[in-house]
């Protein structure tokens, strides 16, 4: 009998979607040149999106969701790895059309990989996961676009969720003086300002209708959220500031204005980490290595099992998982 791996597989059935825990072989993986023992995973709004069937993120059927992965490669057929390298791997549709990486093996294509710096466990690296990854894109969308520390205030929205927390942590390493905006400014004080922000302001701030300029305010904005917080974030961003949006937790519309782009200069950067190429993804990581204090990304993280992940794939749309899971898959 071939060996076989546990794993988490979503089903579309007469009744709807259905979630099983079930043994896997090799001949239920993806298409792909590597094949990778992965260690652990970790749980995305996306993943809570698939599992909860909140939105139509599953394209295939049957699908092991699980949008991101870090392990050791087992066997390759491509010259840029070989067995034994510590891999991630983030986005490609994992999860949507790619097998995922809710399962204890996994085999995808060489591109879509990248080798972990030394200093970054695999653990490590999905404490970090797509959210930190995408933070790492930002705060590089920022700098490209002039947004240095002492131009002033970076607003980052969402601040405890994956994205924020960790855009908190890598601003407040390199300089910036970070507000962080959330829900739960009340229970999350302390876990925001251990991260490093400065100043934290209720979410309900900028969670109505914004106005066509408001008051100059940031210098540059990390948003996860999307519609009205992203318009409110616009048309506070000051002359020559920059956005980084990469989330749409409040909404996939930006009812905002023009004005803020025209007569303030300021410049919108859409954040893609799903099919980022493979130099920008290089970099990002090895940025994290470099510019993210991994103490503070322990204090962010909570562990978790394979088991725990529909009920934290529930929590997390929900808006009640602080900080970054890390699923240990084997």
């Amino acid at each position: 009998m071939p060996d076989t791996f546990r794993a988490l597989r979503l089903y579309k059935t007469d009744a709807g979607q259905e979630t099983r825990f079930v043994d896997l072989t090799e001949a239920d993986l993806g298409d792909g040149d590597v094949t990778v023992r992965v260690e652990y995973s970790t749980v995305n709004y996306k993943d809570g999106l698939a599992l909860t069937g909140k939105a139509p993120v599953v394209r295939v059927w049957p699908m092991t969701p699980g949008i991101d992965f870090a392990g050791v490669v087992e066997r390759s057929d491509s010259a840029a790895f070989s067995p034994g390298d510590r891999v991630v791997l983030n986005g490609w549709g994992l999860g949507e059309t790619q097998q995922g990486g809710y399962a204890g093996k996994a085999r995808v294509k060489a591109e879509w990989l990248v080798k972990l710096p030394d200093n970054i466990s695999t653990a490590d690296a999905m404490a970090i996961g797509t959210a930190g990854y995408t933070a790492m894109l930002c705060v590089l969308a920022l700098e490209r676009e002039g947004v240095t520390p002492e131009k002033g205030d970076v607003l980052v929205t969402g601040a405890a969720g994956g994205v924020g927390s960790v855009a908190i942590a890598l601003l407040s390493k390199l300089g910036y003086r970070v507000v962080a905006s959330s829900g739960r400014k009340n229970t999350e004080g302390a876990y925001l300002t251990g991260l490093g922000a400065a100043e934290i302001i209720d979410r309900a701030e900028l969670a109505g209708p914004a106005r066509p300029l408001g008051r100059e305010r940031w210098a540059g904005v990390v948003d996860a959220v999307g519609s009205h917080t992203l318009a409110n974030a616009i048309s506070q961003t000051r002359y020559g500031g920059a956005v980084a949006a990469c989330g749409l937790a409040q909404g996939m519309d930006l009812p905002g204005s023009v004005a803020p782009f025209i007569l303030r200069g300021v410049t919108l950067a859409g954040i893609d980490s799903v099919m980022a190429p493979k130099d920008k993804r290089e970099a990002a990581w090895t940025r994290l290595a470099h510019d993210l204090d991994l103490a503070k990304l322990a204090a962010m993280r909570l562990e978790a099992t394979l088991d725990d992940v529909p009920r934290l794939a529930a929590a997390i749309v929900e808006g009640q998982v602080r900080g970054r899971v890390v699923v240990a898959v084997a």
